[in-house]
């Protein structure tokens, strides 16, 4: 049986997550899973989501990136925890901070792999780093602060 993305075991009450609602038909079904220590999502862009020229619009782009690391970042403190995933009682976070450096134009015709791993894990607050991939060039690196809710 294939690994379930983190966000298809978050409980019924996130399941209507504008970012990846798993019940939201008009969710950006972004899924993210665990790739040895690193986290890993390939999600495909829409042609809603163009900002022209075929180009991914930037503010969607950060979008997909915070979900990623957001869910990087629960699914890591189940991890330290020893729970298994989804487990009762949810570990909810929230992004606090992001900042993303563009390297390379992203157009829509492409699916984009997001990398990302875990900086550092406090209590409270886990630092996220993550590349965004279009085929085999990195295009944007970004670092992402997750507080626990």
């Amino acid at each position: 049986m294939p690994e379930k993305a983190f966000q298809d075991l978050w409980p019924e009450l996130f399941t209507q997550c504008f970012r990846c609602g798993r019940n939201n038909e008009h969710s950006l079904q972004i899924k993210s899973f665990w790739d040895g220590d690193d986290t890993i999502c390939t999600w495909k862009p829409k042609k809603i989501y163009e900002a022209g020229m075929g180009i991914l619009c930037v503010g969607i782009l950060s979008t997909v990136i915070d979900c990623h690391c957001v869910n990087t970042a629960i699914a890591a403190r189940y991890k330290a925890e020893g729970r298994e995933l989804g487990s009762i009682l949810f570990i909810p976070y929230v992004g606090g901070t992001i900042n993303v450096k563009h390297i390379k134009t992203i157009f829509i015709k492409d699916p984009i792999v997001l990398r990302a791993k875990i900086k550092e894990m406090k209590d409270r607050k886990t630092i996220i780093s993550c590349s965004v991939f279009s085929g085999k060039n990195e295009c944007a690196k970004a670092e992402v602060i997750a507080i626990k809710a």
